[in-house]
């Protein structure tokens, strides 16, 4: 398909619809945590706030063309094969998810990790168990409320530090976000840039891992020499019920297609779970089900972001900002940057990670082309930079479970929040230096 061009381009004045929805979403969310109100960033739907952006770009651009022309131009890129399949990919997500939940398998990969911690280990063991149950369920939000509790009761039995405790579990949480094949994250991030998810996990874990080594020495050395006064005793875990997250992880990451790859987790789970009895059929499907729901605001919201970002290129926006970029980005490097910086502002911004990715996605991909950056390393930047933030700002969900089950300050927390540092600083370093380019990229430079 020939790409369409306003005869009027309207450059800077294109983003105005982005700009709105950011306005509305995220000003409504910061005044209501003012406030003090309960779910302050649910005030504002995203969904209206993203509606009236796209009655906007539809109503007051290139009055030339009908309107029935605009909502074609809308509705292609709403319908792009990338955002199907992208929506495919997160409901199956959630199927899987819910599947393996409603089995016993989250129950299991967490007690089956909190068994295996020596007692002088814990909180580096903490912190390395919620980093393999976020990476097998996908999902920081479902690692932080079931590990968040258990944390804090393990340090507060032992005479542990709690804040140090919490702080290893939400690293953990977000460790596996940023990395999980079945993470709504990594899937908008490789899909919206066009990469391959087993190349983008390779190039991520590279980055992430020693971050994540260097926080467990952290954590190892600051809790050396703690009195402990419990063991972890009769947590029980089924081995059988763990087994749909180490099939859906192994064969991601041997490079099976991810929709083959989910489609077999989640047989896997109906399978184990009915034979086991712990679950019946018409059970697991009302638990596929609610996965699916829990899913699919991100499919349409997807479709709704992409179909706008499709207009504003219309409207010569994203020709304009590369353009102005010019004088700004010197090249790969300074390119590289800037997306990390995008990604992580409208992540800490909307507490939202696969929102801010949806958005910045087209944007890096177009500066992607231009500079010559492999879309695995664009989706690896997009999706360490919207997670790491989310571990450091003081308005996460993470950290206000944190404070209602053990009482700890932000500020209490943030003394030992090592790894999205960590995780940034060697992140940096590997844009700084040109680490991990590929063959194609070191030839261009």
């Amino acid at each position: 398909m020939q790409e369409k061009r306003s005869q009027k381009n309207y450059g800077a004045l294109s983003f105005l619809p982005i700009i709105i929805f950011l306005g509305l979403y995220v000003g409504c969310g910061v005044y209501f945590t003012i406030q003090g109100a309960e779910n302050p960033f649910s005030r504002m739907s995203r969904y209206v706030a993203v509606l009236i952006a796209i009655c906007i770009a539809f109503l007051f651009y290139d009055r030339k063309i009908s309107l029935d022309e605009k909502i074609e131009i809308y509705t292609e890129g709403a319908g792009k094969s990338g955002v199907m399949l992208l929506g495919i990919i997160v409901l199956m997500a959630g199927a899987f998810s819910e599947g393996a939940s409603i089995i016993g398998g989250k129950a299991s990969m967490v007690n089956i990790g909190l068994t295996l911690i020596p007692s002088h280990f814990l909180i580096p063991g903490i912190f390395i168990v919620t980093c393999i149950i976020s990476t097998c369920i996908g999902t920081s939000m479902g690692t932080q409320v079931a590990m968040i509790p258990v944390a804090v009761a393990i340090a507060q039995g032992a005479g542990l530090n709690v804040a140090m405790a919490g702080a290893a579990t939400i690293a953990g949480a977000y460790f596996g976000d940023n990395l999980s094949i079945i993470s709504d994250t990594t899937i908008c991030a490789t899909k919206g840039v066009g990469a391959d998810m087993t190349d983008k996990f390779k190039m991520n874990f590279l980055i992430a891992l020693p971050a994540a080594i260097l926080t467990i020495l952290l954590y190892w050395i600051l809790s050396k020499g703690a009195v402990i006064n419990t063991e972890l005793k009769d947590l029980d875990y089924s081995v059988l019920t763990i087994l749909p997250y180490i099939t859906v992880l192994v064969t991601a990451i041997m490079g099976f297609n991810i929709v083959l790859v989910l489609a077999v987790g989640i047989t896997m789970t109906g399978i184990i779970g009915i034979s086991m009895g712990t679950v019946g059929f018409f059970d697991w499907v009302m638990a596929l089900s609610r996965g699916m729901e829990d899913m699919f605001f991100l499919a349409v919201f997807s479709s709704l972001v992409s179909g706008l970002i499709e207009l504003i290129k219309y409207y010569g926006g994203l020709e304009w900002l590369v353009e102005a970029l010019k004088s700004k980005i010197k090249g790969r490097k300074s390119c590289e940057y800037f997306i990390s910086l995008i990604s992580m502002s409208i992540s800490g911004a909307t507490l939202n990670n696969p929102v801010a990715i949806i958005i910045t996605a087209p944007i890096a991909k177009e500066l992607g082309n231009k500079y010559k950056i492999a879309p695995k390393r664009l989706a690896s930047l997009l999706d360490i930079f919207s997670c790491a933030i989310l571990g450091l700002v003081p308005h996460d969900s993470s950290v206000l479970l944190l404070s209602q089950y053990g009482k700890v300050s932000y500020i209490e927390m943030m003394h030992y929040a090592f790894y999205p540092i960590l995780l940034m600083i060697f992140s940096i370093i590997t844009i700084q230096f040109g680490l991990l380019r590929t063959k194609e990229e070191k030839e261009s430079a």
